[in-house]
């Protein structure tokens, strides 16, 4: 079951834009000596929308082989087309990954009963642990408590990923899912405040650029040090809400490069460059976490 301490990974382009697969090889490595729990690839903070299915199959290979059986490797497989998610699904069955992270479908505004056939179909390709993502803000579809306990139903249904921030959510998902049925934050900020309600873990965008930090928070909470994890947490909260400044991933990939663990800060269109100013800012951002080496 995937708890702690999980990024969401960015995905590392070369200058001509394709993949930088051997960059990919030094974050995933990153990750496993500095104690995160899991690696989510091809989610939102991977760009997503502007990978291909084919680039997705690629990096969840190379992403395994990077691995080693060191960290659960965990791909988003989720979409608007219910056919075309299932069929992207089938490939990454055989690719060595150890589960799913599923956003709800965005656009379409589907019912209820649309949701549960969309993800029932989704689960169904596949034996692997499935992880339903519920982000209204960038989907404009909520996955209501009413349905997360219906699909945590299916046996491969294991957990959700929450980003609203709504912590209201929590208590009634704790008492009514299928047991076990893990209950991960997608919200940096408040996700010590989720895990203190029962919450098992975080799938992070801060961890991207502070993952020995982040596991330290989420190790605390693991241990029942509130008062730590509580602590670590406020010394990263600029972080939390700097990285959000423009469209993310823009900032966590330009903190990425001034932290020398890429070599560029590329991403695809619609998304481009952190603005001037918004670099200016996370620079400081990194000075008062301690995070930026004194050399930059």
């Amino acid at each position: 079951m995937f708890s702690g301490s999980i990024v969401a990974l960015i995905t590392p382009f070369n200058a001509d834009g394709e993949i930088d697969y051997d960059g990919l090889a030094s974050l995933v490595e990153w990750h496993i000596q500095a104690g995160t729990s899991a690696i989510v690839i091809a989610g939102t903070t991977g760009e997503s929308p502007t990978l291909s299915d084919d680039e997705k199959v690629a990096l969840a290979k190379a992403a395994v082989a990077a691995a080693g059986g060191r960290i659960a490797i965990l791909v988003g497989n989720g979409g608007n087309n219910t056919l075309a998610c299932v069929r992207l699904t089938e490939r990454l069955n055989e690719t060595g990954i150890q589960g799913y992270l599923t956003v709800t479908p965005f656009y379409n505004k589907p019912t209820d009963a649309g949701l549960l056939a969309h993800f029932k179909a989704i689960a169904g390709a596949t034996s692997l642990p499935v992880i339903l993502y519920n982000v209204p803000g960038r989907t404009l579809c909520d996955l209501s408590n009413e349905i997360v306990i219906k699909l945590s139903e299916l046996n491969n249904v294991v957990a959700i990923k929450d980003a609203t921030a709504d912590l209201t959510r929590v208590p009634e998902l704790l008492e009514k899912c299928r047991q076990p049925f893990h209950l991960l934050s997608g919200d940096d900020a408040s996700a010590v405040a989720f895990c203190k309600m029962g919450g098992h873990g975080v799938i992070s965008v801060t961890a991207n650029v502070a993952a020995r930090e982040m596991a330290a928070v989420h190790g605390a909470l693991a241990s029942g040090d509130i008062g730590q994890a509580e602590l670590l947490d406020r010394q990263l909260a600029g972080l939390h809400k700097g990285l959000f400044i423009e469209s993310s991933p823009m900032a966590a990939k330009w903190a990425l490069y001034r932290l020398k663990l890429l070599d560029n800060a590329r991403l695809r269109l619609p998304l481009v460059d952190l603005s001037a100013s918004g670099k200016n800012y996370i620079e400081q951002i990194l000075k008062d976490s301690g995070l930026y080496p004194q050399e930059c």
